[in-house]
């Protein structure tokens, strides 16, 4: 039992170890994205403008065709990170603090640089040869404990079992400093292929060095005196004075963002402020004295969400006389009749905000809830088109599956509409519910057809490892 003991207590520093690198390097089954995962925000306009910040560095980085996916993290502090391969994730705040497109253009190049240079596929092969250099160690360790335990009792010495406890300690020491020292090389080659990848799509990589640089500031007090071999990253100043050094060499390094760029990064943060901050810190940062674009939006999100809406809707028409053929306008003109219980006042404007943006399916969803939510059965058939085609294109959305379900149920199809919720349950992680109502589903579809296929995956489907 004493052998077991200690070699369950140094495997669970192990385990602690490998879980700090690997908490960011487990990939997020797609089932369970939105309920167990990270928290995650969905916007067309968001995401539409990070994907149009990356695709040039993508590109470059000979990652185009790897269907390299942006994902907003629901989180006000500024982080992103990659995390399996396929996905860069973004905290809103990331977006809502970098004052300039170049700044976190900067960063995703950055993160691409990871993508691009296999870092997390290195890293699990650290972490692996580190668990069997670790495990290897605790054994010879374990073995000295129990045989300097089986002295001691004996003969009172116990500077065997010391000596074995040292055993396991100094190489798992050793093997942690090893990790630390490969991940800050990684963090140095990211940056430096950041840079190259701006300077090949010829862009400023002074946005990355000026969000560094802030960091390094407001990181300088907390890194003082700290160890710089039990650094994940490089420590601060070393990273910024290395960056600078050939970041401003680039010949783009004076380059500024294009007006229209930066119109619409300004576009975006308002809009991340109006939904995620309170009311009174949108006013102080967007204040009546603001005339903007950016400011006028901020304010119209932030009155409708906060209940007037005939003082939103004007607003937001007066937004829209402005750029009569902006999506955004009508889409949030369509969420705000929406979500004040007016579905049907709220088809219209989706309909052209669906229109404007190229069909764009997370607005579709939107637009087939309000043709649900209006109960007027003519529109069954249409949003049932509209659902379909949205899902197809956005399959891990649960909004369109739940709307999808209700539409075929108004139908009388409810084969589709327990297929529809069982879809629904399970990207939400309710396998059990999944399961049941694809297992009715199964009952109502012939043999063999696509519905029952796909029902019949559901019931075999395995839930996501914790």
């Amino acid at each position: 039992m004493l052998l077991q003991t200690a070699l369950r207590k140094k495997a669970s520093a192990l385990t602690a170890l490998v879980t700090a690198a690997a908490i960011a390097l487990a990939p997020l089954p797609a089932a369970r994205a939105q309920s167990k995962g990270p928290p995650i925000l969905r916007d067309t306009e968001t995401e539409q403008l990070l994907r149009e910040y990356t695709r040039p560095i993508l590109r470059v980085a000979g990652l185009e065709k790897q269907n390299i996916q942006m994902v907003i993290i629901n989180d006000g502090s500024f982080n992103a990170f990659v995390a399996d391969g396929r996905r860069i994730f973004v905290n809103y705040g990331a977006i809502l603090q970098s004052e300039t497109p170049n700044q976190i253009i900067g960063v995703l190049a950055h993160e691409t640089g990871h993508l691009a240079g296999g870092h997390l596929s290195k890293l699990r092969e650290q972490l692996a040869n580190a668990q069997t250099q670790m495990i290897i160690a605790m054994l010879l360790g374990a073995g000295a404990i129990a045989a300097g335990s089986t002295r001691s009792s004996s003969a009172g010495n116990n500077g065997l079992a010391n000596a074995g406890a040292a055993a396991i300690a100094g190489p798992q020491e050793m093997i942690r400093r090893t990790l630390l020292s490969y991940q800050r090389q990684q963090e140095e080659n990211a940056d430096r292929a950041g840079v190259k990848f701006l300077t090949a799509t010829q862009q400023s990589p002074r946005g990355m060095y000026e969000t560094f640089k802030r960091f390094s500031s407001e990181s300088l007090f907390a890194a003082r005196g700290a160890d710089p071999y039990l650094q994940s990253h490089p420590m601060p100043a070393e990273r910024v004075a290395a960056l600078q050094e050939f970041a401003s060499s680039s010949p783009y390094w004076d380059k500024k963002d294009d007006p229209a760029l930066q119109l619409r990064h300004d576009m975006v943060r308002a809009k991340i402020s109006a939904f995620m901050e309170r009311p009174e810190t949108v006013y102080r940062r967007y204040p009546q004295t603001n005339d903007s674009m950016p400011a006028r939006y901020a304010r119209a999100i932030s009155t409708y969400l906060h209940g007037d809406l005939r003082s939103a809707l004007a607003q937001i028409d007066a937004l829209i006389q402005v750029q009569p053929n902006n999506p955004y306008f009508y889409e949030v003109r369509g969420q705000a009749l929406l979500e004040s219980g007016k579905p049907a006042e709220a088809v219209a404007p989706l309909r052209k905000a669906v229109q404007l943006s190229n069909n764009a399916p997370l607005i579709e969803m939107l637009l087939g809830q309000a043709l649900v939510g209006t109960d007027n059965k003519a529109y069954t058939e249409d949003a049932v088109r509209i659902l379909r085609a949205a899902v197809a294109r956005e399959p891990e959305a649960v909004l369109g599956y739940t709307q999808l379900a209700m539409a075929y149920g108004r139908k009388g199809d409810y084969a589709e509409a327990d297929l529809a919720s069982a879809q629904a349950a399970y990207l939400r992680g309710d396998n059990k519910t999944a399961r049941e109502l694809a297992t009715r589903a199964k009952t109502r579809f012939a043999v063999g057809t696509p519905g029952w296929v796909k029902a019949d995956d559901i019931v075999a489907a395995k839930p996501p490892r914790n």
